[in-house]
């Protein structure tokens, strides 16, 4: 299997996937050392995912680099998410005691009643390749806590970050039976979907989500799924700062080339203030520098060739059915998968663009004359994965997004995630937690028990 960088196209590295008997090998290595892992005290796995924080920290420069020259996001956001992910693993440090310590529920003379949180036993998490950390450590981290053993395959677009994740957490402690690494692209993870694990954790498109959720269902074992997103933004009529508002979600779709599940994918803006708002967004747009993903450089290329394809089936299918194109539109002529950042107006729910997901940089700007108008158009979609609103009028906002079916609502922000509030999909958003108590528990079996005497 080839890595290589999205950037310059060149084989940055060759590694050997994974056959059946050698993932087969590893699955019962897990299933030997779990139960030892889950029989060490709370307190001492903490200990272990602490110091992997450390290491973290220490090495993230190398990190960074390794992570952009394989997934070609620029310097800075590689920087940026290995410093989220330990924000994550700092707050899931500093509750797991709280929420996986036993609940006492009832205490009477006569009869005591408490919930404990069991481990499940090994999972596979298989995992995606556009923030490999942050939904990496959404997944293992709290399910080593908890006290389960992890196969992990990273996306075979995000191998070797993979195994620095693997490195690093045997260096911090983590033993070799209790983690382990699959390495390789679908063939493996059809493998792993055979095999005997206690629960099933996949980070990525609906369309994969549906077929591990069909291949695993006669398991009846916890499967949880995030999956993609057709995020909507509306921007209201009331807000002061046009101009601050359309650089913010200028952000929200374009960040990380738009590769993100809970980037900003379609917008919708009240009539009132929409050619102001157009313009500004345009011109934000124009400010970001795009080159090779170094210092001081917004867009970098695409992660995956075959995604420029997308973007350009998009684009045509929208001017064709009337869509006035502003800005970009079409690959970029340099080594490497770039595409320009593209803004489309006159757009409307017939194309593509507002329906499936571009995972890009592109965006739709649809004007709207009302917020009953944007509700409802917000509400015309298939995924409910964030939805956001921008207004100065709190009321307004919360009124609009209770109506919204998604796991997440943003008021005057978007493309944003807290690890202590959970992270969740509708629909073909998939479904199941991370973060949060919800997501430390999500990896865990309750038992109750009823006391008397």
């Amino acid at each position: 299997m080839q890595v290589i960088n999205p950037a310059t196209e060149e084989t940055i590295a060759t590694l050997n996937e994974e056959g059946k008997a050698s993932l087969q090998g590893k699955c019962q290595l897990l299933r030997n050392f779990q139960a030892a892992w889950s029989e060490l005290k709370l307190q001492e796995r903490l200990l272990i995912v602490k110091k992997f924080d450390d290491l973290l920290e220490k090495e993230t420069e190398e990190l960074a680099a390794i992570l952009t020259s394989e997934v070609g996001k620029p310097l800075q956001q590689s920087r940026n998410e290995i410093n989220g992910a330990r924000n994550r693993i700092q707050w899931m440090l500093n509750n797991a005691e709280k929420y996986l310590s036993d609940e006492w529920m009832v205490e009477t003379q006569g009869m005591n009643e408490k919930i404990t949180y069991e481990p499940l036993g090994v999972i596979c998490n298989i995992s995606a390749w556009n923030y490999p950390y942050l939904v990496g450590v959404n997944v293992f981290i709290p399910a080593l806590i908890a006290g389960n053993a992890v196969m992990y395959k990273p996306s075979e677009y995000a191998t070797l970050t993979g195994l620095q994740i693997e490195r690093l957490l045997k260096k911090a402690g983590v033993p070799d039976g209790v983690f382990q690494v699959a390495i390789g692209a679908k063939e493996t993870g059809e493998y792993l979907l055979d095999m005997d694990f206690d629960g099933f954790y996949f980070t990525g498109s609906y369309k994969t989500g549906k077929h591990i959720y069909e291949r695993v269902a006669s398991k009846m074992v916890p499967c949880q799924l995030e999956l993609g997103g057709k995020d909507p933004l509306y921007v209201a009529d009331d807000v002061k700062d046009v101009a601050a508002v359309a650089a913010a979600t200028a952000d929200g779709a374009f960040y990380n080339n738009g590769q993100s599940c809970c980037a900003v994918e379609r917008i919708y803006v009240h009539e009132k203030i929409y050619d102001q708002y157009v313009d500004a967004f345009v011109k934000e747009l124009g400010s970001w520098k795009i080159g090779l993903p170094t210092e001081h450089v917004y867009f970098g290329p695409l992660t995956r060739k075959n995604q420029i394809e997308v973007l350009q089936k998009q684009v045509k299918d929208a001017v064709d059915k009337g869509a006035m194109l502003l800005c970009g539109g079409k690959s970029i002529s340099w080594k490497g998968y770039y595409f320009e950042p593209t803004v489309l107006t006159n757009v409307n729910h017939a194309m593509l663009v507002m329906r499936e997901e571009s995972f890009g940089p592109i965006i739709g700007i649809m004007k709207v004359k009302d917020d009953a108008e944007a509700l409802k158009l917000m509400q015309d979609t298939e995924y409910g994965l964030t939805a956001s609103v921008y207004t100065d009028d709190r009321n307004r906002a919360e009124k609009m997004l209770k109506q919204l079916n998604a796991g997440t609502g943003y008021w005057n922000c978007c493309d944003r995630v807290s690890a202590a509030v959970p992270w969740s999909g509708r629909k073909h958003s998939g479904f199941g937690a991370t973060l949060s108590h919800q997501g430390l528990r999500a990896f865990t079996k309750s038992k109750a028990w009823h006391l008397r005497g």
